[in-house]
């Protein structure tokens, strides 16, 4: 997909109402740190309008980024930072739990994770919480660049192993250094946005 546009729209915290949209909705999922606005760049062909940062646990809101005027990349608060107080943690969870219960325009989670490490609980949590809500999560791992080639498809069996993943999920290595795993994502975001267009006719 050309990106013509991008717009920072909306910006939930706590207390927040979250949007009433109409175009689709693609989440991005993951602990603080795994590289969540990294890969929103890289799809959205830009250098730095997702606010990266190497400070853990950055994002504190859900922000919804209007792509085109055709859908929205929804950028969900990290998890898993152990810096954060409890009373933090709880609030974006039901910050999380809210959004993904009151969606009606949701279509793809994307859950990321590095790929370096086994998946901890917490991403074993947010991919059990997904399958819940009737989301079959896509898995990124993420940071594919800092281990060998050979090294990879081993990492994606063990992630795939500790999430026990539904059977038939896509596990797709990102590098936001060198795209790889770019355009596998932007198949799937795109398949996604032609059948939701079909069923608004």
């Amino acid at each position: 997909m050309v990106i013509k546009s991008v717009n920072l729209e909306t910006v939930c915290g706590i207390t927040s109402k979250l949007p009433d949209n109409t175009r689709m909705e693609v989440a991005f999922a993951g602990k603080s740190n795994v590289g969540k606005s990294s890969l929103i760049n890289a799809l959205m062909n830009r250098k730095a309008y997702a606010r990266t940062s190497q400070q853990p646990g950055k994002t504190q809101t859900i922000n919804f980024y209007n792509i085109n005027d055709a859908m929205y990349f929804v950028d969900l608060p990290g998890y898993g930072y152990a810096k954060v107080s409890k009373e933090v943690k709880e609030k974006w969870g039901k910050m999380i739990d809210g959004y993904l219960k009151g969606s009606k325009v949701l279509r793809i989670v994307f859950l990321l994770v590095d790929i370096r490490h086994e998946p901890g609980q917490n991403d074993v949590d947010m991919y059990r919480w997904c399958l819940e809500y009737g989301f079959n999560p896509i898995v990124i791992a993420t940071k594919s660049d800092k281990i060998s080639r050979g090294q990879l498809t081993r990492q994606v069996s063990v992630i795939r192993k500790k999430l026990d993943c539904v059977e038939g999920t896509p596990i797709i290595p990102f590098s936001a250094l060198n795209k790889s795993g770019r355009e596998e994502i932007w198949e799937y975001i795109e398949d996604s946005l032609c059948c939701f267009n079909e069923e608004a006719e």
